[in-house]
């Protein structure tokens, strides 16, 4: 393995010299035998104390099964499992789903994952009788936008619900009305985009009361936009009651809120992406709730630049330095065995074809750039997961979308599906992780993959979803 005697980042903290000072032979000794060493951490290159401690508690944490195992909890909304068919049978309902699937030129769906995620919620509703009102946006018109339409999801829906859906040529009106009246037990009326109308991003009372004219409940299973409050997610919920999250939010939730809240421990969040700025919500809260956190991706740059160490031409965010040295510390108070990259997979140039070398990651000479996690990381990755029991993934490990750049993405992917073979519950929080997971060819073995970009990650910062927040409450149960 590289050397990485030159920097203290790889305990995840500063240097802190008072406590290195304090430090007996014989504890130095034993720190050559922890799992650090096994982790790509020399005992010589950190804060021995805190290494004591990190390699002390990833012992527990792997060799301890006396550790109660926490179920998955959910938020505390009703959902359209709790209502009955008499509930249901004849009523109209109306469903905001999230059917923003991507569509070629020739009105071809490319990637249908969207409409199949909808379907168990309206399956479910027709099956018991109602009428289903089904609401949805597509893409991001300036008002009535012929290419933005939903007649080409008609027919894929039509097939996976194994009835003829009727469109309607509106979201409101007259003719919506006359559709909905006529629309049977059992039927489905899939209205326009409901972003043709401006008043639906802005909340407009009276459009959301117009939209709730047509039913006599509301169904949220939109997980996607949750994080908006807009007409057809929030305001709705004024007008129509009850107002339940359909099958496929709730099961967001349970993963997102609940499993991250109260998880199964150990429990470890890996984080990438490009950007810390993009991340800090992120970061900040799993650090409230995780006993390891692993970093990857163009953030780990800033985070070793903020120790002192030569990045090259690497990305950096000169402005987020301290911010880097404080979430180093706020682990290290936290007690959370934060990991950076040992080693970096370089190019001489952002692009494809670019030449790459595998470097120590402090040793990045001038002029290059970290595409990528190298091999030595990516073992001790996979040695810290293999110490858990629940892992959150958000945010890729590097360029994956260059293939040269691609192994460490890959790996991470790959080692969540073997985990999940294992009975670890494995989440993929929205956004690149999900196309990484979907590349490698293993999203069918993850534990759950959320469907929401902004929605994923504002929940795991901790806030709060206005079109959760709008829905009814459940009723306790005792647990």
């Amino acid at each position: 393995m590289a050397s990485t005697a030159a920097s203290p980042a790889f305990c995840g903290i500063p240097k802190v010299a008072s406590t290195r000072a304090s430090l007996n032979a014989p504890t130095t000794r034993f720190l050559a035998k922890t799992p650090l060493r096994g982790l790509g951490f020399a005992a010589a290159a950190a804060d021995p104390l805190l290494c004591h401690h990190v390699a002390t508690k990833l012992r527990s944490l792997g060799g301890s099964s006396s550790k109660p195992i926490r179920g998955v909890a959910s938020m505390a909304k009703k959902s359209v499992g709790d209502l009955t068919a008499a509930d249901l049978k004849g009523k109209k309902v109306f469903v905001r789903a999230d059917l923003n699937v991507p569509i070629d030129d020739s009105q071809n769906i490319t990637d249908d994952t969207r409409i199949r995620a909808a379907i168990p919620t309206i399956k479910h509703l027709i099956s018991n009788g109602a009428k289903v009102i089904l609401s949805s946006h597509l893409g991001r018109p300036k008002g009535f936008t012929p290419k933005y339409s939903l007649g080409p999801l008609v027919p894929r829906l039509s097939e996976l619900l194994g009835i003829q859906v009727v469109k309607a040529d509106d979201v409101i009106g007259p003719e919506v009305e006359k559709l909905v009246a006529s629309l049977p037990e059992g039927g489905v009326l899939l209205l326009e985009n409901v972003r043709f109308y401006k008043e639906e991003e802005k909340n407009d009372p009276e459009f959301a009361q117009k939209l709730a004219s047509l039913a006599d409940l509301y169904v949220n299973d939109a997980f996607g936009t949750a994080h908006r409050a807009h007409a057809s997610t929030e305001g709705v919920t004024k007008f129509l009651k009850p107002s339940v999250s359909g099958f496929l939010l709730q099961k967001e939730l349970d993963y997102l809120v609940g499993a991250v809240s109260n998880p199964k421990r150990p429990f470890a969040a890996i984080v990438g992406g490009s950007k810390v700025s993009s991340k800090i919500g992120v970061i900040e809260s799993l650090l409230e709730k995780v006993d390891i956190l692993l970093l990857g991706g163009g953030m780990i740059f800033t985070f070793y630049k903020a120790q002192g160490l030569s990045v090259g031409s690497s990305l950096v965010e000169e402005d987020k330095l301290s911010l880097a040295t404080s979430l180093i510390e706020k682990a290290k108070a936290k007690g959370v065995s934060l990991l950076l990259p040992t080693d970096v997979v370089i190019a001489d140039k952002f692009a494809p074809d670019a030449d790459s070398k595998i470097v120590p990651a402090s040793a990045i000479p001038d002029g290059w750039m970290g595409l990528d996690i190298g091999p030595d990381s990516i073992k001790t990755f996979n040695e810290a997961l293999d110490t858990t029991k629940t892992v959150i993934w958000n945010g890729p490990m590097g360029v994956f979308e260059f293939d040269k750049f691609a192994a460490g993405t890959e790996a991470i992917a790959n080692k969540l599906a073997d985990l999940s073979g294992k009975g670890v519950t494995t989440i993929i929080g929205g956004g690149d992780s999900v196309a990484a997971v979907e590349k490698v060819g293993v999203a069918s073995v993850m534990s759950h993959i959320s469907t929401g970009g902004g929605a994923s990650l504002e929940l795991l910062e901790g806030k709060e979803l206005p079109g959760v927040l709008a829905l009814d409450e459940a009723t306790p149960v005792p647990v």
